[in-house]
């Protein structure tokens, strides 16, 4: 049967537009967009009509940088497929690209296998995958091909992590020429990973264990000459590259000077490198270590150039980074010896209202709001114009959000499954209503009405913004 529904007497944003429109949604798809208290949405008739009026109506975010269920230092991130997506429609979120792991010694397939069995059945909304790169040889690099046929169009490396997941400069070319002939985008952990460790072990032997001195080894300057050297790799392999979780000024600078000479070179920050700092790293009595992340938070006055960069699209997407560690028992496992610390932050549950507290705050526009949070994740990463848009034929992600609206983020209100916030007591103006996933409420006026197995898998094209 034929399902209809109508948004009434919102403020339609998109990244291009802001319109007082209805929408009319038919079959899990935007059918039509009129402006409000004209003849054609007059005309507009619904099995069910939405009362926007005084809100926002936005498309549903798409966070291109989520760890659900990722194993690291010995332990899991603690949000599940189920209880990350869930947060996540909370958070007024609809689409999530998580990350897929090769392990060394085995193939992309059995890595991108074990991760659809976590998912599927499980996601409140929809989801799709990145492909970590463990292990670079003969087979990954005729399986990259095949992956990118079929929709995983994405290829995250590290030069961090050695012994895990750390990829030579000569495996990151190899990966690079690759993704240069099938249309694939390498993704770059840019940090100097056999250099960190160095300092990491020459701290630890002067009794340095506190979570402080994670941010005081991982150096921004390693940052820095890592984002530069994985630019000019891929300016020498004539590939793409998208650099994720940039937290320094002097990275900043490098990606603005690759896109000064035209390269197709692209970067993404994330709210915790925005609202959080050093300070909460200092934290006494080990409460620093729930800020523990990599690349680490930066002392405060790097926040400036993050946000200049978000605003001369230096700097293209927000995503979250997703991993969550609960305190109790997770980051505890590096009382002691800070480098045990597993890595990662929760946050996919807030970013679309920390991201509209910077437009209050004067950092971004609304539309930018939206450009950042939606249209150009699902443009970076193949998904556009499905997902990060309000327009005829895209799917019925649309969120009702409430601009006036106080709220104190908390652990004791989230939906992440995590024993602690990383913005605990922050005070934002902004809160998500309602929540539509390809047309079916997931939260309705602030209660939740998705299911596991709503979300579905979902194939990418490759990047929409390659010259």
């Amino acid at each position: 049967m034929s399902s209809r529904t109508v948004i009434r007497g919102g403020l339609v944003i998109t990244a291009s537009d802001e319109i007082h429109a209805d929408v009319l949604i038919e079959d899990g798809r935007i059918a039509a967009l009129a402006a409000s208290a004209s003849p054609a949405a007059g005309a507009f008739t619904a099995d069910r009509t939405i009362d926007a009026t005084g809100k926002y109506v936005i498309p549903g975010g798409v966070d291109a940088h989520t760890h659900m269920e990722l194993p690291f230092g010995g332990t899991f991130a603690s949000d599940t497929f189920e209880t990350g997506t869930r947060a996540a429609a909370w958070g007024g979120t609809t689409t999530i690209v998580d990350f897929a792991v090769q392990s060394v010694g085995q193939s992309l397939r059995q890595g991108l296998d074990a991760w659809h069995a976590k998912a599927e059945g499980n996601c409140a909304v929809d989801y799709a995958f990145h492909m970590i790169v463990s292990d670079v040889n003969a087979g990954t690099l005729k399986e990259m091909d095949l992956l990118v046929e079929e929709g995983v169009t994405s290829f995250k490396q590290f030069m961090a992590y050695p012994g895990v997941f750390y990829s030579d400069d000569g495996q990151i070319l190899r990966a690079m020429q690759r993704s240069a002939e099938n249309g694939g985008l390498i993704m770059m952990h840019a940090e100097n990973g056999i250099a960190i460790d160095v300092l990491v072990e020459q701290a630890l032997s002067r009794g340095e264990t506190d979570p402080r001195h994670h941010g005081e080894v991982r150096k921004a300057l390693l940052e820095a000459e890592a984002t530069h050297r994985a630019i000019r790799l891929a300016q020498v392999a004539g590939a793409p590259l998208y650099v994720v979780h940039v937290s320094a000024t002097e990275a900043v600078a490098e990606l603005a000077r690759a896109r000064d000479e035209g390269l197709n070179v692209f970067g993404e920050t994330c709210p915790q490198y925005l609202f959080l700092s050093t300070d909460n790293l200092a934290e006494p009595d080990f409460e620093g270590a729930k800020y523990v992340c990599s690349t680490p938070l930066r002392p405060r006055e790097h926040q400036a150039a993050l946000w200049r960069g978000l605003r001369t699209n230096d700097l293209q997407v927000v995503s979250t980074d997703h991993c969550p560690f609960c305190f109790t028992g997770q980051k505890e496992l590096g009382r002691g010896d800070f480098s045990k610390i597993p890595n990662g932050l929760p946050g996919v549950e807030n970013r679309m209202d920390l991201l509209h507290q910077a437009v209050l705050d004067g950092h971004i526009s609304r539309r930018r709001w939206i450009e950042i949070a939606c249209a150009t994740p699902a443009r970076m990463f193949g998904l556009y114009p499905k997902k990060g848009t309000l327009a005829p034929g895209s799917d019925a992600d649309v969120v009702i959000y409430d601009p006036h609206a106080e709220q104190v983020l908390s652990a004791g209100t989230h939906h992440m499954n995590v024993d602690y916030s990383a913005y605990e007591g922050k005070r934002v103006t902004g809160r998500v209503e309602t929540v539509l996933s390809r047309g079916v409420p997931v939260v309705t006026g602030r209660e939740y009405t998705g299911h596991a197995g709503h979300g579905v898998y979902t194939p990418r094209s490759t990047c929409q913004y390659l010259t």
